[in-house]
C-alpha cells in the first residue's frame, strides 16, 4: 500500500513555516507541516489536522500547490501539498513530535538547504506558491 503524505505551505508577512522533526530518520531537519492520511480521512481533511498537530495554527486550503511521487525500493509515497491561509490558533506542537516551530524568509529557507528534510520537496512546494502555481481545490474530487 502506498505511503500518502499531506501537507501544507503557510506563509505569513512574507515568511513560511517550518518544522523541525524530531523522528530519529530525520532528526534535526526542517520541513513543512505534513504526515500520514489516516484511514477514513480525505486529503482535505488530513491536510487540516497535519498542520494543526504540528503547528497549532487552524488553516483554510486555498490550492493545490504541488503533488508529488516517490518511489522506493519497498514503498511508494505519493504527497499532496496544500496552499492555506491561518483561520486561527498560534504556534504550538508536541515536544515528543517535533523539536521547533518556526517562520522564515525565503531568502534564509534558500540558506539551509542541507537543513531541510526534503530540499527539491520543500522548495518546489514554496516556489509554486511564491509563483502563483496553485491549482483551485476543485480539482480534486473526493469520492
Amino acid at each position: 500500500m502506498p505511503t500518502i503524505i499531506v501537507g501544507g505551505v503557510i506563509e505569513k508577512d512574507g515568511k513560511y513555516l517550518l518544522v523541525q522533526e524530531a523522528q530519529q530518520k530525520a532528526y534535526g531537519k526542517w520541513n513543512i507541516p505534513a504526515g500520514h492520511l489516516d484511514p477514513n480521512e480525505t486529503i482535505f481533511d488530513g491536510a487540516k489536522r497535519e498542520i494543526k498537530e504540528e503547528s497549532g495554527f487552524n488553516v483554510e486550503l486555498t490550492g493545490v500547490c504541488q503533488i508529488g511521487n516517490q518511489k522506493l525500493t519497498n514503498d511508494t509515497f505519493v504527497s499532496v501539498v496544500f496552499s492555506t491561509k491561518i483561520v486561527s490558533g498560534e504556534i504550538k506542537f508536541d515536544p515528543n513530535e517535533l523539536l521547533d516551530v518556526k517562520w522564515f524568509t525565503y531568502e534564509e529557507i534558500l540558506a539551509m538547504k542541507d537543513q531541510l528534510r526534503m530540499e527539491n520537496f520543500i522548495l518546489g512546494t514554496i516556489d509554486n506558491v511564491r509563483n502563483g502555481l496553485v491549482s483551485p481545490l476543485e480539482i480534486v474530487k473526493v469520492l
